[in-house]
């Protein structure tokens, strides 16, 4: 007697096992809808042009961090050649009023932790 049917059987089972995952994957639904923002409140515009803070706020909030905790510096000269203070509940939040419809909205939807309300304090009115 032969063991081929059983052998061809368990390999079967076993690529139908091992390729569920990638047809899970593309029998799902479409990948969530990107998280609508709160747009700013005011018209002086934001720090950097807006692509440039969607791919680079973090780094830019870290490199502010380092500058004023460490170096002491408290102004930032945007590309635009704009001063600003190196603030985030001072200057971001102050156009960005909302940090539940601004900042957590994208944070959860990136599946992001970021630290900044370990020191800051949100101000008061608007900021949940």
């Amino acid at each position: 007697m032969t063991d081929r049917p059983r052998i061809v059987l368990g390999l079967g089972v076993f690529l139908v096992l091992a390729a569920y995952p990638v047809w899970s994957a593309l029998a799902s639904s479409a990948p969530p809808e990107r998280p609508e923002l709160e747009r700013a409140t005011d018209s002086i515009g934001c720090v950097e042009d807006t692509l440039w803070m969607k791919a680079h706020h973090a780094d830019l909030l870290n490199e502010w961090r380092t500058s004023v905790v460490r170096e002491g510096t408290r102004t930032y000269v945007s590309t635009s050649g704009r001063t600003w203070d190196m603030s985030l509940t001072g200057t971001c939040m102050s156009c960005h009023k909302s940090r539940e419809a601004f900042c957590e909205r994208c944070h959860t939807y990136a599946d992001v932790t970021p630290t900044c309300w370990n020191c800051h304090v949100p101000p008061e009115g608007g900021l949940r």
